[in-house]
């Protein structure tokens, strides 16, 4: 029916690409745009010879492939994501790959299942259980634009360590943040254009993410809500990182940088490729033809970060040690307009109604590493409530007070 509805239009032409994950069919928009190749195949041609240039590309000490640490457990929420990367994986090497809540298997899409449900309820997906303690596992979203990785602990009773995409973000970044520093170190690079690299979140990402990216002297950037801001931001860049915390993101590399690295990876195409400089060149190169830089995709997420992991010789429980989430809560207070609450600074100050932003930093000042905001809703009448703190009692408590204080001065008793 779409396609004949497309078609009905004069001088258009429709081409069934068949059925797809969300990513793909943006992967190909853009390769079509940009006058490459664009059917599935070359999709998966791209994605795993860049995965496979990556691993050859892995220090000698790094390399340890034992079946073991280097395989990982999928929930595909029992959407297409599943047969997808099935098929990815048996163009790999250095990775196993073992799928579960396919949509071959018959479940019904996104209950109890997905990087939606394993982020929000920090529980085990259907088909996990003890068995899966130690080895890495991870969470698609139904159509797989959307991954979480998490950890089964011993004796979890259901419960998981979630990591996040904060802590994806944050991965990337180091990885990215070495090779430009390799880069940079060749005596022949130092009157060469030094990449602008910038991380973009929303103030939604937790404040230790944040800290952490700045201690690593990252530029980070905030927007509004939504990934379109997101995704427009990190466009400013060289290098632009984004992701939220739900594990939708992506890396966006500027032309003029590709290029630069494309004529400094010919430059060097006939010669040993032994110096970290020379290595850091193939390497992010690679990196830009692995993401997908059309939007957030869990299947080409997935293997940077298997790739980088493998690199780094960490593992799950190493990468998640990078830094710890500050308790947070958030809460909705229903209110009469919520078009009278008016924000700035990506959302995270009150301008309007007058007094708020006072009385909410006058309440956030109580709390050690209190940090709280409110925003009003794209969609229905209310007013969403973010806090963070020291402790989980901490970031409770103050989310009710400054609910308290948004129904004050929006609810439906205000004047």
């Amino acid at each position: 029916m779409k396609m004949k509805g497309v078609t009905s239009i004069v001088g258009a032409v429709a081409t069934d690409m068949g059925i797809l994950t969300t990513p793909q069919l943006h992967w190909m928009v853009r390769a079509r745009n940009k006058g490459m190749k664009a059917s599935e195949q070359d999709y998966f041609e791209q994605l795993s010879s860049s995965f496979r240039c990556l691993v050859d590309l892995i220090p000698a000490e790094k390399c340890k492939f034992d079946g073991v640490n280097d395989k990982v457990v999928v929930d595909a929420a029992n959407g297409v994501g599943g047969v997808k990367l099935k098929y990815l994986g048996k163009l790999l090497n250095g990775l196993i790959i073992e799928v579960r809540n396919s949509s071959e298997d018959g479940g019904v899409l996104n209950d109890g299942v997905g990087a939606d449900y394993v982020q929000k309820e920090k529980v085990l997906p259907n088909s996990f259980g003890s068995k899966d303690t130690g080895i890495r596992c991870v969470s698609l979203d139904g159509d797989a634009d959307r991954l979480v990785y998490f950890i089964v602990p011993p004796e979890s009773s259901g419960r998981i360590d979630l990591v996040d995409g904060d802590k994806i973000l944050s991965l990337f970044a180091l990885f990215i943040r070495e090779q430009l520093s390799f880069l940079n170190e060749k005596e022949d690079m130092k009157n060469c254009h030094q990449a602008h690299l910038g991380v973009v979140q929303t103030a939604y990402a937790n404040g230790a993410s944040t800290n952490y990216l700045k201690l690593l002297g990252l530029e980070v950037n905030f927007t509004p809500t939504g990934v379109k801001y997101l995704h427009e931001k990190a466009t400013e860049f060289d290098i632009g990182i984004y992701f939220e915390a739900n594990g939708h993101g992506t890396v966006l590399f500027s032309e003029s940088f590709i290029e630069s690295l494309e004529a400094r990876t010919n430059e060097i195409s006939l010669g040993s490729k032994g110096s970290e400089g020379e290595k850091a060149a193939l390497r992010l190169l690679a990196v830009s033809k692995l993401i997908n830089q059309a939007v957030g995709d869990a299947l080409s997420g997935l293997l940077l970060v298997e790739v980088i992991l493998q690199h780094m010789g960490w593992s799950i429980n190493k990468w998640n040690e990078l830094y710890h989430d500050l308790p947070s809560k958030q809460l909705k207070v229903k209110v009469a307009d919520r078009t009278a609450i008016v924000t700035t600074n990506a959302e995270t100050v009150v301008v309007s109604p007058p007094g708020l932003k006072e009385a909410i930093n006058e309440e956030t000042a109580k709390y050690p590493q209190g940090r709280c905001f409110v925003r009003p809703s794209g969609t229905e009448d209310v007013v969403r409530v973010y806090a963070e703190a020291s402790t989980p009692e901490a970031a409770d408590t103050l989310a009710n007070c400054v609910a308290k204080l948004v129904d004050q001065f929006l609810g439906f008793n205000s004047s």
